[in-house]
């Protein structure tokens, strides 16, 4: 794997600089990157998908696994780098994407939607900070084909993502991971584990899909909640009317707020708001 002389090496040598705006913070330990693909479990002929590869130092260790890695870069400097890295050296094992990963906030791009295929793959990454919530809310709610995502994200994140009722940090993200997947937490990362050096703490942090959901339909389950975390400091009542004919599931009155409220429960509401036309 690289080291960080080599990583500044690549980049320099291309006329490349780590760009914030990107929030390019490359990851140069080399023990938690095998921390993170050992957790996901990936093994020969595996199909991964690697959002954000930076200068390719995890991409090397998929590789080095036998893994297939379908590998989205926006960076044009460091899509090109990839290239030459890869193409030729892991040709049909290596499938780089130039591009936004996301067509929008609810949906993936559509060049790496037809380069991943029909394959059941999983996502290992050190996500771009700002593409983290949304790629992971996509790739839950609406890819079962995804078996799981384990990722590097930020500290706060991953803490919104394991909340529990009651606490500041549960929301609709929480609600969507813990619906379909169980959390599996690897590791805490301070800020001199990057080059540069980020501003905020980060975590490794593993979502294995569940056989069946916890719910029926979690992409919808996840617009109604977010639709009362919006203003999670009303009560539910008034989000919803308290004289629409609704039948309040046990344990919820028109008086509890959204961020009290546990999943099932929350499922339970959905499914009675839906009934009536309330959700």
């Amino acid at each position: 794997m690289q080291t960080l002389a080599q990583i500044k090496e690549l980049l320099e040598s291309r006329g490349l600089s780590p760009r914030k705006t990107m929030g390019q913070n490359f990851l140069i330990d080399h023990n938690l990157i095998r921390r993170l693909v050992d957790a996901s479990g990936v093994r020969d002929s595996d199909t991964v998908l690697e959002i954000g590869p930076g200068t390719g130092t995890m991409t090397e260790e998929l590789l080095s696994r036998g893994c297939r890695v379908i590998a989205c870069e926006l960076d044009r400097g460091l899509a090109q780098l990839l290239r030459e890295r890869f193409a030729v050296s892991h040709s049909g094992r290596f499938t780089l994407v130039e591009g936004d990963c996301l067509a929008n906030k609810h949906s993936l791009n559509p060049d790496l939607l037809a380069a991943l295929g029909d394959a059941s793959y999983t996502l290992v990454s050190n996500l771009p900070y700002g593409a983290a919530t949304p790629v992971m809310s996509i790739l839950l709610a609406d890819h079962p084909r995804c078996r799981g995502l384990y990722v590097t994200i930020q500290k706060e994140v991953a803490d919104r993502l394991a909340a529990r009722p009651g606490t500041k940090e549960y929301g609709t993200l929480s609600i969507l991971a813990q619906c379909v997947a169980e959390l599996l937490p690897v590791a805490k990362l301070p800020p001199e584990c990057f080059w540069p050096r980020p501003e905020v703490g980060s975590a490794m942090i593993g979502m294995r899909r569940l056989p069946s959901p916890r719910c029926p339909d979690a992409r919808a389950l996840a617009s109604f909640c977010q639709k009362l975390f919006e203003q999670r400091r009303k009560q539910i009542g008034s989000i919803l009317g308290r004289d629409v004919g609704l039948n309040w599931p046990a344990g919820v009155s028109p008086e509890n707020r959204a961020e009290s409220l546990g999943l099932d429960q929350l499922n339970s509401l959905h499914i009675e708001a839906r009934r009536i036309g309330r959700a």
